[in-house]
């Protein structure tokens, strides 16, 4: 098919924080420099932001360095971090309060913020597109462009206006466009699914450890005014999740925003093992615990959203170039698991491969190359110090359990600054850590109450996830026949449970046969299928442009 095209000297994929701070860098500098640079940034969501959902506490580190007049540009960090509670949750009623001689350096919030990164995101797009960037919201990567000598030249957007069938509407059908570029940045965040497809087909994880996720589950709750602490922020350990077993690992957060509002949140480490384990009922029945619940009562529950996260930190990052782009935050995986804060590292990623574009462009080139001062800046930014001073945070988690490995981090990050004389590796994928159904023990989760507990479909509705029904389903199975014949008998068919949307059931006609149904619809693109599905048979791909959650404030 002859396809419109546009070419631009650089295109970005993903309206987040490195995407973002990526493009405003470009535009920045080369006003700075004279140059001539053109921009364009496509994002998946109906608008930035809808789909950007993080904790978050905020270090303003790269903003400043960004934006150092972020406070007079009106950049929306308005509620500063006042105090640090954690708890080691040691039932579902008893607790105790972790003295502050004990918590790690990295997990104290001194001069940070709480905020919506998804409102951030959407200041940036301002100031980006203020600067000249292009952003063109509802627009979705499909694909790579890639030459015959295997050089990335952009992307392929999504046909818009195509049935279940692959077949074009009458009336309705748009076929994608070319984006050409001189360079391609990948900010996808979180499992993009073409960053997949590029560590694939360069082999850039050669030498990297396994990539570690989580599952990151939140909800926005209006409160009574008399229980709400502005700039509070909690965080536990332990209960629901086994804090003597190294078999399902995680923490939550509980933070005070403006507004006489809380976030409150549950991530679940991927590399869990029982398969009958199901993150968002592990979340809901956290909510009762009652150094939770005291914040709750009274209030309403007013969103709801769910998102896979890197940890794997700097031992699991793959080569970050290839001929003709990079890959940049999420998308690469700096996140810094010891702090639990990934928006600045990805904000600084994105600068870092800014700079890299700029000075190729300058120097004459014209896209094909690899951007090796993107490599050289990195390890000689502070980006490259912070995540090799916690290296060994999410790895001690794994192999020791939450209890020796919280010990080790402790010495780690407290007595050694991150520079203990070791490095620890693990290399065991997250799927691969699953136990047979027969070997596991059965979960029975109480049923929701309906105050402080809820069900799946009715969280997903305050998600506002939409998808226009007759498309392509963007859920791939490699082998329809796996789910049924192979996961259900192994492992009771997983995806029923660590899918937080209710995207998976098996389904049961009335003569007994089974089959396995994919509800699209319902999909918040967490991701989570993709990476925990025991056989890898599930591939997660875009869907049609504006498809998705439409989150407000997350």
């Amino acid at each position: 098919m002859e396809r419109e095209f546009m070419e631009f000297d650089v295109v970005i994929v993903g309206a987040g924080p490195s995407g973002l701070a990526a493009a405003c860098r470009i535009k920045k500098q080369a006003a700075e420099t004279g140059q001539e640079v053109s921009v364009c940034v496509v994002e998946k969501g109906s608008e930035v932001g809808a789909h950007i959902l993080s904790g978050a506490i905020f270090e303003p580190r790269a903003l400043e360095e960004l934006f150092p007049d972020w406070k007079e540009l009106g950049a929306p960090l308005n509620t500063p971090v006042t105090r640090d509670d954690i708890y080691m949750l040691t039932s579902e009623e008893k607790s105790s309060k972790v003295p502050g001689l004990f918590v790690p350096k990295t997990m104290h919030n001194e001069g940070n913020y709480i905020i919506s990164l998804g409102n951030l995101c959407r200041w940036m797009a301002q100031q980006a597109e203020n600067l000249g960037v292009e952003v063109y919201p509802g627009f979705a990567a499909q694909e790579a462009l890639i030459d015959e000598n295997g050089v990335v030249t952009g992307i392929l957007t999504g046909d818009l206006g195509v049935d279940r069938e692959g077949n074009p509407k009458e009336g309705f059908y748009t076929p994608g466009m070319e984006l050409r570029a001189k360079y391609t940045l990948f900010a996808e965040g979180c499992r993009g699914h073409i960053g997949k497809q590029l560590i694939k087909r360069f082999n850039l994880d050669s030498d990297a450890d396994a990539q570690h996720y989580g599952i990151g589950i939140k909800e926005i709750w209006d409160i009574d005014p008399s229980k709400h602490e502005e700039g509070l922020v909690v965080h536990t350990a332990g209960w629901p999740l086994d804090i003597t077993k190294n078999e399902n690992t995680g923490g939550s957060f509980l933070y005070h925003i403006e507004g006489n509002q809380i976030v409150v949140g549950l991530i679940v480490d991927l590399s869990y093992s029982n398969p009958h384990l199901s993150p968002f009922d592990e979340f809901q029945r956290y909510k009762h615990h009652p150094v939770i619940k005291q914040y709750l009562e009274g209030g309403k529950r007013v969103s709801y959203g769910a998102r896979a996260i890197c940890k794997g930190g700097l031992n699991s990052l793959p080569k970050m170039v290839f001929p003709g782009g990079a890959l940049i935050g999420c998308d690469l995986g700096t996140l810094n698991f010891a702090k639990i804060k990934g928006s600045h590292t990805a904000m600084k990623s994105g600068m870092l491969a800014a700079d890299a574009v700029l000075e190729a462009l300058k120097a004459g080139r014209t896209g094909g190359d690899e951007l090796t001062g993107y490599v050289d800046g990195f390890k000689s930014s502070w980006l490259y110090d912070e995540l090799f001073g916690s290296r060994n945070f999410g790895p001690a988690i794994h192999k020791f359990g939450p209890l020796l490995g919280g010990a080790f981090n402790f010495v780690d990050q407290n007595l050694f600054g991150g520079k203990i004389p070791m490095t620890l590796h693990d290399t065991t994928p997250d799927y691969a850590c699953m136990k047979k159904a027969a070997d596991a023990p059965k979960i029975a989760y109480p049923k929701p109450d309906g105050v402080i507990s809820f069900d799946k479909l009715s969280s997903v509705f305050l998600s506002n996830t939409n998808h226009e029904e007759d498309q392509p389903v963007h859920l791939k199975l490699k082998d329809p026949s796996i789910p049924i014949e192979k996961n259900l008998p192994l492992y009771d068919e997983p995806a029923q449970r660590y899918c937080p949307a209710g995207v998976y059931e098996v389904v049961t006609a009335d003569n007994g046969d089974k089959r396995f149904q994919i509800n699209a619809q319902n999909c918040v693109h967490c991701k989570t299928c993709d990476i925990k599905d025991p056989s890898q048979n599930i591939n997660w791909v875009a869907p049609e442009g504006t498809g998705g959650p439409n989150y407000p404030n997350m």
